[in-house]
């Protein structure tokens, strides 16, 4: 760089998982618009790579669910986040945007801060369901909290902290209507068929405890349901052999496996049984009728009810969002394969609740519309000082 040159602007980034590394994608898409010459590096995976990325560590290093899981990873978790703030520092970014993962990224967050680096954190925790008192915390560690969901922001200003709704962007990326049999042509499935969608998680946690009981579940269904096609969509190559292993040991015919594709397999789908999380959003924004399961570590369960941590009887987005239970969610005890089973055969068979969903699906949907990658930026812009 010439002498008197001004320095280039540099965003940092920390996604820990493939939800993540989507947002910084539209995220980092963006900023790029706004600074051609901007840099962007940190941890993030193939979508942010593929933006413009520079990944000096994959999301994979910090993808550990659980109290049990991460109090096993704790220390090498713990030398990932020194050695990358000494980086950070370095290398001195004009603002630092931690997307979710707040274990690893409020304490990041709260050193850059300190520091005199201008901080964002994207993906509220989920204070509206328990630790309401956390957003003041996130606020000491974040200049700026960007929510998905319209709820969360009058939470945060309880607490003054700055926090925006920018919207949620996989709501942008469905279409109001989707097309089931564009979906089934483009995945080669047979347009007259049954589909059950079945998604385990995008976790090997989550498909060791998951994947079992929702194989069983599904064989199930396909006694009941006759002509019955399982999709089924793995996250990565390390998911894939992970399902394939489970299927080497199970009866379960007439199954379609996939890499990648969540969203075409979900739209295809006449139900879809799924791991509680970002999917059930998706397979709500799908228009589809679920059932949502999960089971977390036995440690982690005892220690959450011990502690007293959860504060609400509702754990899927669509029941949340609906503010009333709208999908049947079967948890840790009640996640059985006979209770999964039948509730998936209650939505084959009763086809007019199905048809009573779609518009209370519709309608959450066109409340987290909008361009949630453009107002992200936009709200990440505006922690920069004015130009010269």
């Amino acid at each position: 760089m010439a002498p008197g040159t001004p320095r280039r602007l540099r965003f940092a980034l920390v996604a820990g998982e493939a939800s993540g590394d989507l947002l910084g994608e539209g995220l980092v898409r963006q900023l790029k618009q706004r600074f051609p010459d901007a840099e962007f590096a940190g941890i993030g995976g193939p979508r942010m790579r593929e933006a413009g990325f520079d990944v000096w560590h994959d999301y994979g290093e910090l993808a550990v669910m659980g109290l049990a899981e991460v109090l096993r990873h704790l220390p090498r978790l713990l030398r990932l986040r020194r050695g990358l703030a000494r980086r950070l520092l370095a290398w001195t970014p004009d603002v630092f945007i931690g997307i979710d993962a707040p274990d690893f990224n409020l304490g990041l967050e709260r050193r850059l801060k300190r520091a005199g680096i201008r901080t964002v954190h994207y993906v509220s925790p989920s204070v509206w369901a328990w630790r309401e008192g956390r957003a003041a915390k996130i606020g000491r560690s974040a200049d700026r909290v960007l929510c998905l969901f319209p709820m969360e922001p009058p939470i945060y200003q309880r607490h003054g902290v700055d926090a925006r709704f920018v919207g949620h962007p996989l709501a942008d990326d469905f279409e109001a209507v989707p097309d089931r049999r564009a979906a089934r042509e483009r995945l080669g499935l047979p347009q007259d068929a049954p589909v059950l969608a079945v998604l385990p998680g995008s976790r090997l946690g989550e498909i060791q405890r998951l994947w079992p009981v929702f194989i069983d579940a599904a064989r199930l269904v396909t006694v009941q349901q006759p002509g019955l096609v399982v999709a089924v969509p793995a996250a990565n190559h390390a998911c894939r052999e992970a399902i394939e292993q489970g299927l080497s040991k199970s009866q379960l015919a007439n199954i379609a496996l996939f890499d990648g594709r969540a969203h075409d397999v979900m739209v295809a789908a006449d139900v879809v049984l799924l791991a509680s999380g970002t999917a059930a959003l998706e397979a709500m924004l799908a228009k589809r009728p679920m059932v949502v399961g999960y089971r977390i570590s036995a440690l982690t369960y005892r220690l959450v009810m011990l502690l007293g941590l959860m504060k609400v009887n509702r754990y899927s987005l669509p029941n949340v969002l609906a503010n009333e239970p709208i999908v049947p969610e079967l948890m840790q005890g009640d996640c059985t394969p006979e209770n999964l089973a039948d509730a998936v055969m209650g939505w084959f068979r009763d086809h007019e609740a199905r048809a009573a969903l779609l518009p209370r699906f519709e309608h959450i949907h066109a409340k987290l519309r909008g361009d949630a990658s453009v107002a992200a930026a936009e709200a990440v812009a505006g922690l920069l000082p004015p130009a010269p």
